[in-house]
């Protein structure tokens, strides 16, 4: 089952027996990991450079665990815990196989030193993350918070949604690139997107009246093939979801697909939006409504010190995909949900028609938008005058 739904984040609740616990704290790099450790009945803090190795890390794990039963000490618990980063989830998986608690620390909940010119060394930042991963074993809020470890198929469901965001950004950036042709040689009238764009191009004529020169012409050509690869696996990515989405068994209401039908069900909302959502934040065992908008980073950030009082707009401390995707969909929302009552309460705060109150107001509606969604897929509670297209 996944750690989501039987984790707490921000502290440990199992009880720390610091003198049967071997507390270890990894500094990964590319070709080199720096692992530190309080050894019971050992004076001095072990401290191990090494070639990236999960099998080494495990050997030097069970020879610390003799040193301690040397010493005297009966270790019935190894911890270790890693900042997250771009190795993954795959080493805290690989060492939970084998009896040893692995945790993987959010990197934005340590608190360093604000000096302008701090030190920064592996070994400083080993003292640092041993000194919060003891706060946190011990039961203490607000040391550091944990990412929550996902099993190999919570992060496979992830990536076609996520390598569809990457495909569509590169299809942007191309056809940015062939406007900026287009735009250097006056030429207003064509539009990339055009499906015979390619088959005109030796008839294309500047603005000054004469042809594209070889080499821009060249280059527009590879721009262009480029553009058609890249569409076709977008729609090679959108076709496979659908495929698994049409033979999956409609029996398990609380499954990953069965909510990606019900949210796509809601007039406005696409398959690509319901299965962004589904496996972003849905999946996550969030207990309350404010623990929702608080991953989204659709909260606040408010300044109080004395009398002052201000806010600073939104955290951003969230999933950046669920944030920006709430916001893009409360446009829509306001536009094919009009009957609804969350977008009717949009309506009757956005009345003096500024543009600046539209932007603020649109982020508080993708913020109730979200938590109606969530109990949608969690409670079956559809949200007030929202029409749902019928189920298949």
């Amino acid at each position: 089952m996944s750690q989501y739904f039987r984790f707490d984040s921000s502290r440990s609740l199992t009880a720390l027996e610091q003198d049967s616990t071997i507390i270890a704290v990894i500094e990964l790099s590319q070709t080199k990991w720096l692992v530190a450790a309080l050894v019971p009945g050992v004076e001095r803090q072990p401290l191990k450079k090494f070639d990236a190795n999960e099998e080494v890390l495990l050997k030097l794990l069970h020879r610390w665990r003799h040193e301690a039963s040397q010493a005297g000490r009966n270790i019935k618990r190894i911890v270790v815990a890693f900042e997250a980063g771009r190795d993954g989830f795959w080493l805290a998986r690989w060492l939970r196989a084998r009896d040893v608690e692995a945790y993987v620390i959010h990197p934005t909940s340590i608190a360093v030193s604000r000096e302008h010119r701090r030190a920064k060394t592996d070994r400083l930042d080993t003292e640092l993350l041993m000194r919060v991963f003891l706060g946190w074993l011990r039961g203490e809020k607000r040391h550091c918070s944990m990412v929550a470890i996902p099993t190999i198929e919570e992060e496979d469901a992830r990536r076609p949604n996520r390598e569809h965001q990457n495909l569509i950004t590169e299809q942007t950036r191309i056809i940015n690139q062939i406007k900026a042709i287009f735009a250097r040689f006056g030429i207003r009238t064509l539009r990339p997107t055009m499906r015979k764009v390619a088959e005109g191009l030796e008839d294309l004529r500047t603005a000054e009246g004469t042809p594209l020169p070889q080499n821009t012409l060249s280059e527009l050509r590879r721009h262009l093939a480029r553009l058609r690869f890249v569409r076709d696996q977008i729609r090679a990515v959108e076709q496979e979801r659908l495929r698994k989405l049409a033979v999956a068994p409609a029996v398990e209401k609380k499954s990953p697909d069965a909510m990606v039908r019900l949210i796509a069900r809601v007039f406005g909302v696409g398959v690509e939006t319901a299965d962004m959502l589904v496996n972003e934040i849905f999946l996550r065992h969030l207990h309350d409504r404010k623990a929702v908008a608080r991953y989204a980073g659709l909260t606040g950030s408010p300044d109080e010190s004395g009398s002052r009082r201000r806010e600073r707009g939104l955290a951003r401390a969230g999933n950046v995909r669920v944030r920006s995707g709430m916001i893009q969909l409360a446009w829509r929302f306001v536009r094919f949900q009009k009957n609804s009552a969350l977008a009717q309460w949009f309506a009757a705060r956005t009345t003096d028609g500024r543009a600046s109150t539209r932007k603020t107001m649109i982020v508080a509606l993708a913020r109730k938008l979200l938590i109606a969604l969530w109990r949608l897929v969690t409670r079956g509670e559809v949200p007030q005058g929202v029409v749902l297209r019928p189920a298949s």
